[in-house]
């Protein structure tokens, strides 16, 4: 056979060698067992001696799919049978880099054809220096750090100049996957090599300098260790003669009295049986005993079986919660059925109520005078920004100060088993990556499984079931959807001004005249004082800021009698200025007359409802819709809406049908610095819009709510009781609501209900005709959509007739109420 450096293919036997890479320009010796790659090297050394190496795929048997096809030339200078062994010695010469094209043949063994690979070196004559040194310093570095490399390996190295000889010399004998290795066998290009070689190096040379340090840190914690035994037993003497060890014993003995008493499961008398054990062996004064015992003491300390006898008495709870409230009639109702039906089925269990309602409604308060009804403990966990899971579940006892978690914690407090536990602001608890601790609530919140609680400190399960817990939010969408699945929502709305009024009268005067030492006598506050109050000065949906207030007229007036200014002080409207300065929110007010383009909207914020003026304007000009007021998306979406709704309806209203080419509509919400978004402003916003461009004024005495939809259906809104609550406060006469809200009506107060005329419309029309001073010229033939279909009908388009029958009819002066 010729020579195979200067044939570019040839034809050669092909051995598959196990956890080997062969680098061109190096030697090599090693052992093959008598199979197909054996019969490949016998077939070599009787024809020329060359064959092709190449990396098996850890597969057994040799086949097209278990090697590379990149691989190396060698000649075989050696081989031999081992005498006894079922082994061959072989002894190459590798040549170069080749690659196997195509198999001609597999058996005895593969034959193939080899085609030779050239290597690309684009180093300068400086480049090959820098390069050869740096390998050269980085491969004498991995020889002192690495044992077994030969006693030769870098004076051979130094001998070397070719960079491209150098790097395949060095990864020959460096110790690494040999997947590594055929990744540099199949790096053809000089530079690149020698680069990923050198990182690979340093990579390897600072993990050997921390292998070093870990074992020089263990050899010293080792040497620690025996010095502390020594040590220990010294002590072990001295605690002898000081009498420590019977105090130990009595400790231990008093420990499994304790626990023989508590008659606990087996399971877990066993574990703290086994702890007590522990705690024998070890040093009385030792950091660990310290630990057991802290346990010991922690598990044996809880209300194991203690219970408060329940009091489920509903007349006496539902005094109990007129007393500490005022209204809440559908919460007091469900808090009163809840002890109803647990007083007929006293083993129910899962009921989780999620009190959820704005700051100040009293959600709290109202927790507590549940659980002074039913006679339970009370204690109280806020949730607001814990995010971690350990905060509830506890930590594992072998942490440094480590404890239970609040949910154990809450139980020690209570002193029994069955308190009721008030989860506060469960809306704001969070997540990261300690853990997430509303997926710990979801075994505390399910009766059918927080009977086992296992608190990551205690370890050992402990029965929550017969806990009565009551969660809070103020917003309830924001609570994560499985945690939401296990409870029951109540809604707490705002406070009316009437329930305001009642509840300073009832409570909040009575509690800072005490708190301040003033009697009803030397402070006496008149009604109106107390609704200046609320109205100038306080802008809330609870009473938090208005106790405040009075909180400081108390101190304003015990100021006054301790100077002898006064003896007594009466608060009228006249005097809350004196004492708390000049008002700090104005009333919103309708407009004096009837206006173009400008309507009454209603909107309701977490303070309760307000009065939003929306003002429409249209200008000659190209068709530009005009936006303003910090208005949210979906208020943006809302006028989209109206428009495209005005305009489908322009000749019925006897408006240009091209007023959206040459006219400049601009919409705006006053108060621009406060973000008002939502879609229930629809209806107004179309209103405007009619009113703009025709020129018809809007009454001044009527205000409207209500989302509205392309085909002009007014689509149901939340929040009515605080919306008409606003109207009736800003001298509002007739309020344009959508007609599914009509039962939501029941929710408002009477005295709004008797002070409103509430008109339902189910379109757009009959709010646009009962809201404008006269209604729109506009053509009696309409077109109605039904399916694909359109259909004429000769008759108005909107009328009054579209009015429940139950919702009452509306006279022509209005007076009627629905």
């Amino acid at each position: 056979m010729s020579n195979p450096v200067s044939t570019p293919a040839l034809l050669l036997p092909v051995a598959v060698i196990n956890d080997k890479v062969f680098f061109p320009h190096t030697q090599a010796a090693f052992d093959i067992p008598l199979n197909a790659s054996a019969s490949a090297f016998q077939n070599a050394m009787a024809n020329g001696k060359f064959i092709f190496l190449s990396l098996a795929r850890q597969q057994e048997q040799p086949n097209t799919q278990s090697f590379y096809t990149l691989g190396t030339v060698a000649k075989v200078l050696e081989l031999h049978k081992r005498e006894g062994f079922d082994i061959c010695a072989v002894k190459v010469e590798i040549l170069y880099r080749a690659e196997l094209t195509e198999i001609l043949g597999e058996s005895p063994h593969i034959y193939a054809k080899i085609l030779r690979r050239e290597e690309e070196n684009d180093l300068t004559p400086l480049e090959e220096v820098s390069f050869a040194r740096v390998l050269r310093k980085k491969a004498g570095m991995y020889s002192n750090a690495v044992r077994g490399l030969p006693r030769d390996f870098f004076e051979k190295a130094c001998r070397i100049r070719s960079v491209a000889k150098l790097t395949d010399y060095i990864i020959s004998y460096v110790y690494c996957d040999a997947g590594l290795k055929q990744d540099f066998l199949w790096n053809f290009n000089v530079r690149r090599r020698a680069s990923e070689l050198i990182a690979f190096l340093q990579s390897e040379l600072n993990s050997l300098q921390l292998e070093q340090e870990i074992e020089g840190k263990l050899k010293l914690r080792m040497d620690k260790n025996q010095r502390d035994y020594q040590l220990r037993e010294k002590m072990n003497v001295i605690a002898k003669e000081l009498g420590e060890e019977e105090s130990a014993r009595q400790e231990l003995e008093r420990y499994r009295e304790r626990i023989a008493e508590l008659a606990f499961a087996p399971e877990i008398e066993e574990k703290l049986l086994r702890e007590c054990n522990r705690l024998s062996k070890l040093q009385f004064s030792s950091a660990e005993a310290g630990v057991l015992r802290t346990y010991l003491d922690t598990c044996l300390g809880l209300p194991w079986g203690v219970q408060t006898e329940e009091r489920l008495d509903v007349k006496r709870a539902a005094k109990q919660l007129d007393k500490d409230h005022y209204g809440m009639e559908k919460v007091k109702e469900r808090i009163l059925e809840m002890i109803a039906v647990r007083k007929l089925a006293p083993d129910i269990t899962g009921q989780i109520l999620c009190l959820a309602g704005p700051p100040g409604v009293g959600k709290t308060s109202i927790a507590k005078s549940v659980a002074a009804a039913l006679n339970r403990s009370f204690v109280r966990i806020a949730l607001g920004g814990v995010h971690d899971e350990a905060e509830l579940r506890g930590h594992r006892k072998t942490y440094i100060g480590s404890m239970p978690g609040r949910i154990i914690d809450a139980i020690k407090q209570a002193g029994s088993t069955n308190p009721l536990i008030l989860l506060d602001e469960v809306d704001k608890l969070g997540s990261d990556y300690k853990g997430d601790p509303s997926s710990a609530l979801l075994e505390v919140l399910d009766g059918e499984q927080n009977s086992t609680f296992t608190d990551h400190y205690l370890d050992i399960p402990f029965d929550l079931s017969k806990v009565l817990f009551i969660t809070t939010a103020n917003d309830a969408y924001a609570i994560p959807a499985p945690l939401l699945d296990r409870m029951e929502i109540i809604t707490l709305p705002s406070y009316t001004i009437e329930e305001k009024l009642s509840i300073a009268k009832r409570h909040l005067i009575k509690k800072q005249l005490k708190r301040h030492g003033l009697s009803s006598e030397q402070l006496k506050i008149t009604d109106k004082a107390i609704k200046e109050i609320i109205e100038g000065y306080t802008l809330e949906a609870g009473v938090r800021n208005l106790e405040r207030k009075l909180a400081s007229v108390c101190r304003k007036t015990a100021k006054s009698i301790v100077e002898g200014e006064a003896e007594s002080i009466r608060l009228t409207p006249a005097t809350v200025k004196e004492l708390l300065g000049a008002r700090k929110f104005k009333p919103e007010s309708k407009a004096k007359k009837p206006l173009v383009g400008v309507v009454n909207g209603l909107a309701w914020t977490s303070a309760g409802g307000t009065l939003l003026e929306i003002e429409a304007s249209a200008i000659k000009g190209s068709g530009k819709l005009q936006l303003t007021g910090n208005l949210g998306d979906v208020m943006r979406e809302s006028a989209m809406a109206a428009i495209t709704f005005v305009r489908s309806r322009a000749e019925e209203y006897g408006i240009d049908p091209s007023f959206y080419e040459n006219t400049d509509i601009h919409i705006h919400a006053p108060e621009g610095a406060i973000p008002k978004d939502g879609p229930s402003a629809g209806i107004t916003m179309a209103t405007a819009i009619v009113s703009a461009l025709t020129g018809i004024p809007v009454r001044n005495d009527v205000a409207m709510t209500g989302e509205i939809s392309l085909r002009g259906r007014v689509m149901p809104i939340g929040g009515l009781r605080e919306k008409s609550m606003a109207a009736y406060m800003n001298g509002i006469k007739r309020v344009i609501i959508p007609s599914e809200n009509l039962p939501d009506l029941e929710e408002a107060s009477q005295t709004v209900r008797s002070s409103l005329e509430f008109i339902p419309a189910e379109y757009a029309d009959t709010a646009i005709e009962k809201a404008l001073i006269t209604a729109p010229v506009r053509s009696r033939v309409i077109q109605l959509e039904c399916s694909d279909t359109a259909i004429a009908a000769s008759a108005p388009l909107c009328t009054d007739n579209i009015i429940p029958k139950d919702a009452g009819e509306l006279s022509e002066n209005g007076n009627s109420t629905v």
